[in-house]
């Protein structure tokens, strides 16, 4: 995939964007020092490059009821292409897993669930283990995010 070329300007555009998606045209364009036609221009050309992947909002987890977040270590020894679509549809289909990355390292795979508390979190955990077999499970439990939902760096 070819790196999108972004110059200053772009990259002001995007940084306000990530800090807070519902800014009007109005509001982004006096932030980045552009007119409103400019701004929309540039804008409508960025999304065309395809960086913007959706508008969202950022929820405070404790607040909905998911103060637990946990992340899960796999190691598996299976490698088909079977046994990772059995994996992947179990690990998707489970709304509380709210990132899933395949990995390097002395596991295979890492998984960012969210939980209302440990009683959730084991029935999460049961419904994996239930679905696909695996060869070692690590949980790791969090006490703080400290940083958390990070903008990218621009």
């Amino acid at each position: 995939m070819e790196k999108a070329k972004l110059d200053h300007i772009d990259r002001s555009i995007l940084r306000a964007l990530q800090s807070d998606s519902s800014l009007s045209q109005r509001e982004l364009a006096e932030k980045v020092g552009l007119s409103q036609n400019a701004c929309w221009r540039r804008l409508k050309a960025i999304q065309e490059k395809g960086l913007i992947k959706g508008h969202t909002i950022r929820l405070d987890p404790a607040k909905v009821g998911l103060g637990l977040t946990v992340f899960v270590m796999v190691r598996t020894r299976h490698h088909s292409r079977e046994w990772l679509e059995t994996f992947r549809r179990t690990v998707t289909t489970i709304p509380n897993i709210i990132d899933f990355y395949r990995i390097a390292g002395d596991y295979d795979y890492m998984l960012k669930v969210m939980a209302e508390d440990m009683n959730a979190f084991d029935r999460i955990y049961q419904t994996i283990i239930e679905k696909v077999e695996l060869d070692t499970v690590t949980s790791y439990i969090t006490m703080e995010a400290i940083a958390d939902q990070r903008n990218l760096p621009l």
